[in-house]
């Protein structure tokens, strides 16, 4: 990634449904918990890698659905899709790789021979992934029977003389297929270099190659096609609690001895969190478990810790889960420069310190409802000696509604050394999607 100049403090690996993402959260409260210590430690310095069965169409959807991070890369459709950053462009790279002894018509052809497997929707249907549903109790027998006759098939490969003539077609060698089954119900045909756990080896070697190989990789998952993952050599390995039956066998006969990885305690990205601090990667308190922010020690080089601090304050003022007082107000308006302007989305400029009095009349407004506040993508740039500009995207859910901000704010070190903290000079909105409703706050 262009984004880090160095190897990447820590590199998680992590499956989406069931283990990134907690579909018996109705709260999202371990995935809020993941993301605000990893926007507070990590994100500066670390990469975040999605991996996942999930098509492009269907990623998307969950996205808007679940409080998720954006990702530094993104693995899909079972590792056949490799892509980069919030624009999400694609690895082509990979894509010559998986061309490799395969075609998908073929795939396509033979399978459907099989009354037994159900086709998935076209969605799922990918350049080098061909899916489909199948019985738990045929599984087995479908899986063996269909990869005796791919392993027998020749890959065709065509030339198009002419349109109105003739197509030429020679066999360039034997097909080359894996079939993975997980969830209980899901099967997919890729071909043999593809998966979560191939991709993963790919991108290690890309970054070994450039000289930028992670210095921790943890992958994190709950289902069989996960399992790839933790086969990958030097990398640290979850299965959280929830993990499916077939993880778990897979994991009592190849790897039951391997301290390397672990069986978690706490479902899905709790999970997680619990593995960072198994593995000693680095610190494993999200500061949403902290009452204190003043037990939150501040990282030299990240300022964006302030950020994460502030915007859980704000969240825990309008839920009135901090004590209505004018000691809090206090402590906010001295990290704000007297002469520091807010500017709010619509366009509105109010100084930072009669925005911190602005907030009284938001108390508790948001108090019994599912309001949540969270940041992603906080990326510091020191810009000057002590001062530094911080980007990010502001996120609010109140129910089904979200609204997301543009965001950043310039902070500089404190004057008075004996000060803990930074100084918020300047804060910059720009609504990300149309306008924020109505009644938004004027600040922060």
């Amino acid at each position: 990634m262009d984004r880090l100049s160095t190897a990447a403090r820590l590199m998680i690996v992590s499956d989406l449904d069931h283990t990134m993402v907690d579909h018996h959260d109705p709260e999202n409260l371990s995935l809020l918990r993941f993301n605000a210590l990893w926007e507070d430690i990590y994100r500066h310095n670390s990469l975040l890698v999605f991996s996942t069965g999930r098509s492009p169409t269907l990623y998307k959807e969950l996205r808007k659905e679940k409080p998720m991070l954006t990702p530094d890369i993104t693995i899909m459709s079972v590792g056949t899709e490799i892509t980069y950053g919030k624009s999400m462009v694609p690895d082509d790279g990979w894509v010559e790789v998986l061309n490799q002894k395969w075609d998908r018509d073929i795939v396509r052809k033979e399978a459907s021979k099989f009354p037994e497997l159900k086709i998935q929707s076209e969605t799922e249907q990918r350049p080098h992934k061909v899916s489909f549903y199948v019985d738990k109790d045929k599984a087995q027998t479908v899986t063996k029977s269909l990869s005796e006759i791919l392993k027998n098939c020749g890959v065709h490969k065509g030339l198009l003389l002419s349109s109105l003539i003739f197509n030429l077609c020679f066999f360039c060698g034997q097909l080359d297929v894996k079939i993975i089954y997980s969830g209980g119900m899901d099967l997919d045909i890729l071909p043999q270099g593809a998966g979560k756990g191939q991709a993963l080896a790919y991108l290690l070697k890309k970054f070994k190659s450039e000289g930028k190989l992670p210095t921790n990789t943890l992958a994190c998952g709950d289902s069989g096609n996960d399992a790839e993952l933790f086969s990958i050599p030097d990398v640290y390995g979850v299965m959280v609690s929830n993990a499916q039956e077939e993880l778990l066998q897979w994991h009592a006969e190849n790897a039951k001895n391997n301290p390397k990885i672990i069986h978690a305690t706490e479902r899905c990205a709790a999970g997680i969190i619990q593995a960072i601090g198994h593995f000693n990667l680095g610190p494993s308190t999200s500061p949403r478990d902290v009452t204190d922010f003043s037990d939150c020690e501040l990282e030299n080089d990240n300022p964006g810790h302030e950020v994460v601090k502030f915007y859980l304050f704000y969240e825990r003022w309008r839920r009135a889960e901090v004590e209505n007082c004018e000691t809090y107000l206090a402590s906010v308006r001295d990290y704000c420069y007297p002469a520091g302007v807010s500017v709010h989305p619509s366009g509105v400029e109010l100084s930072l310190t009669d925005g911190v009095n602005e907030l009284r009349k938001y108390y508790g407004d948001r108090k019994g409802k599912q309001f949540r506040v969270w940041v992603d993508r906080v990326l510091p740039t020191q810009i000057g000696a002590g001062t530094w500009l911080v980007k990010y995207d502001k996120w609010e859910s109140s129910g089904e509604e979200k609204q997301c901000s543009m965001s950043s704010v310039i902070l500089s070190s404190k004057v008075d050394d004996a000060s803990k903290g930074l100084t918020w000079m300047h804060i910059h909105h720009t609504w990300l999607e149309g306008l924020g409703p109505k009644d938004h706050p004027i600040w922060p």
